[in-house]
């Protein structure tokens, strides 16, 4: 399972959909989190860091202050600019600019992340 976190509609869509696996998805953050302690853990997170509401960043330390998701490999999706920024600490495996990706980059990390 693919988690998909992004609250411009049509991105998550095209996300999930170039995943080729079983993808959820999730406007916000809170909604995504809640789903988490509800027990539905995945194997690999597409984050967006700019949502409404609790931010990407929010959402991370949240997730790596728990032993059992600290360990979930996390790929960001943003416009931001992340060059030179380590952010393995959070879990993140991959940074995606919105800009430039490709349906390619999406799948080979669902592919490696995924079960």
């Amino acid at each position: 399972m693919i988690f998909v976190i992004d609250d411009d509609e049509i991105m998550a869509e095209a996300i999930a959909l170039n995943c080729k696996k079983k993808a959820q998805i999730f406007s916000n953050a809170i909604m995504a989190m809640t789903a988490i302690n509800e027990g539905l853990v995945p194997d690999l997170i597409f984050l967006d860091i700019l949502l409404d509401g609790p931010d990407g960043f929010t959402f991370l330390n949240e997730l790596v202050s728990y032993s059992d998701t600290a360990k979930i490999p996390v790929v960001i999706i943003s416009s931001l600019d992340f060059s030179g920024r380590d952010l393995s600490e959070y879990g993140v495996v991959g940074i995606l600019e919105k800009e430039k990706m490709l349906p390619s980059e999406i799948y080979e990390y669902a592919e490696r992340y995924s079960k």
